[in-house]
C-alpha cells in the first residue's frame, strides 16, 4: 500500500482504471486510456490497476463495478466514477486539475 501512495502523491493529476481483462467495459476502455494518456502527455499519469492482481487495494477504495475510474492529485480523491467513459470527456475531467 505505500507504493500507492506515492502513485498518488504527485503533482500532476492521476487517473486510475480499475478493471480485469474478462470484463468487456474493462478491455474497451483501453483504447480510451491510450487515447487519453496521449493527449495529455507528461500532464497527467494514466495507470491501469488489475483488481485481481491488486485485491487489497480494490477493497481499500471499495472498487465494486468495473471499470472504476479515479482522479488523485497530490494524494486526494477529486473524482471517481464507474463504468465507460469517452476520451474526450475524461480528458476534459482531468483538464480541471492539471
Amino acid at each position: 500500500m505505500s507504493k500507492f501512495g506515492e502513485l498518488i502523491d504527485v503533482e500532476v493529476p492521476v487517473l486510475l482504471d480499475f478493471y480485469t481483462e474478462w470484463n468487456e467495459q474493462s478491455t474497451t476502455m483501453h483504447a480510451v486510456l491510450r487515447d487519453v494518456a496521449a493527449a495529455l502527455g507528461d500532464k497527467a499519469k494514466v495507470i491501469k490497476i488489475d483488481v485481481e492482481k491488486n485485491e487489497e487495494l480494490a477493497e481499500a477504495l471499495r472498487v465494486k463495478g468495473l471499470p472504476t475510474l479515479i482522479i488523485y492529485k497530490d494524494g486526494e480523491m477529486k473524482w471517481r466514477q464507474s463504468g465507460e467513459q469517452d476520451a474526450n470527456t475524461l480528458i476534459g475531467i482531468i483538464q480541471q486539475y492539471v
